[in-house]
């Protein structure tokens, strides 16, 4: 049986403008896109998207509840002490700005309160 580690990330909320992309729906498949296979590079399979309920503070005195889409990843609990070190030579080209923001979203935990669905993942890095 294997163990894995979780790593859950938010969804983008907007797309990510790039050549030839004019719809938005285009361009929101490739922000995700780019999340997806920067967290991939890393080790990390998608697993499946969640929608879950958090409740925040709306005012002084009362709290609604809010909902966020969340990207769950998954690699086997020994991947990764076997990562490899990052690309080198020529198909290591320098991240784009949209690949530099997609890398920034997957090591930010969900915003408000929602529930993490697996181990912090503060010590990898």
């Amino acid at each position: 049986m294997h163990q894995y580690d979780y790593k859950v990330v938010p969804a983008p909320s907007k797309g990510e403008k790039d050549r030839g992309l004019k719809t938005g729906a285009d361009r929101f498949a490739h922000a995700l896109e780019l999340a997806m296979n920067a967290l991939a590079r890393d080790g990390w399979e998608y697993w499946r998207a969640e929608t879950l309920p958090a409740e925040e503070r709306s005012g002084l005195t009362s709290k609604t509840t809010v909902f966020h889409n969340l990207l769950v990843f998954r690699r086997p609990r020994d991947a990764a002490a076997t990562q490899s070190a990052p690309e080198t030579g020529a198909l290591a080209a320098a991240p784009s700005a949209a690949e530099k923001r997609a890398r920034q979203l997957s090591t930010h935990a969900p915003e408000g309160n929602a529930p993490r669905l697996g181990p912090a993942e503060d010590d990898e890095a």
